[in-house]
């Protein structure tokens, strides 16, 4: 078995994250998590020998600085980062979006993505295998309609993953994005119970309806985003670069 890797996931105490940084535990590789809340991120830290984390908001600059310091005081360097952090923003026409929250999201998505990495580059420079994975979406490939913000965002962590491949390649950091499609849980649950409560329609309608834009009629996996992950991490990938790598079904549109 090669040495345990050391990987940073934002935003990792649940959901895909979680998923994420479960899968790379499970190789035997050394994790360092964050998330905005204490009470989720301690019972990940306990649950698990080789996770450690920091509470963090991304979308603060100070924030990030004091948890990449920790994670490198934790890790002893990075090998791998895994930008999940992100927030889905409001559900409304460009028209009628509150600048604040069109803010809110940029401030996540895109300058919270940025500053992590920005940070992160110097100690994946001194990795021999450095990786940086980036959390695009389905609605980063699509327009997303009454969802600007998010779509935005997304379209935009392409750009900076493609761009940032372009500038460390010599360094032999390798950077991809994911863009995953609706991903089975809680959240997508909730969403779905909302637009049929919302129609007064029946949940199986729904989900039908979510699920006729793609020709495999199933939702993702979490675990399957962290088994990307983990082979795109791996040295099986080391000629994989400056690509988006769909994980949706075969969706033909964001919903």
């Amino acid at each position: 078995m090669s040495d345990p890797r050391r990987v940073v996931v934002t935003a990792a105490a649940s959901g895909i994250g979680l998923a994420i940084a479960k899968d790379f535990a499970a190789q035997g590789d050394r994790v360092h998590i964050c998330d905005i809340s204490a009470e989720v991120l301690q019972r990940v830290i306990d649950d698990d020998a080789l996770i450690t984390g920091t509470v963090c908001d991304v979308s603060n600059r100070s924030s990030v600085e004091a948890f990449i310091v920790d994670a490198v005081e934790k890790l002893g360097g990075i090998d791998v980062l895994v930008n999940n952090a992100g927030v889905s923003g409001p559900t409304v026409s460009v028209e009628q979006m509150d600048p604040d929250d069109w803010d809110a999201v940029i401030a996540v998505n895109l300058t919270g993505t940025f500053n992590v990495t920005r940070l992160a580059i110097p100690f994946l420079k001194q990795s021999d295998a450095g990786v940086i994975l980036i959390m695009s979406s389905l609605g980063g490939r699509f327009g997303y309609p009454d969802r600007s913000p998010y779509a935005t965002t997304k379209r935009g962590l392409i750009g900076f993953a493609e761009t940032l491949a372009g500038e460390l390649g010599d360094a032999g950091i390798r950077v991809n994005t994911i863009a995953p499609g609706a991903v089975a849980g809680e959240r997508l649950r909730r969403a779905l119970q909302g637009r049929a409560d919302a129609g007064g329609r029946s949940l199986d309608a729904v989900t039908a309806d979510a699920l006729s834009n793609q020709s495999i009629k199933r939702f993702v996996d979490p675990a399957e985003i962290g088994a990307l992950c983990v082979f795109l991490a791996s040295d099986v990938a080391k000629s994989i670069s400056g690509q988006t790598i769909p994980i949706d079904g075969d969706s033909k549109s964001a919903q």
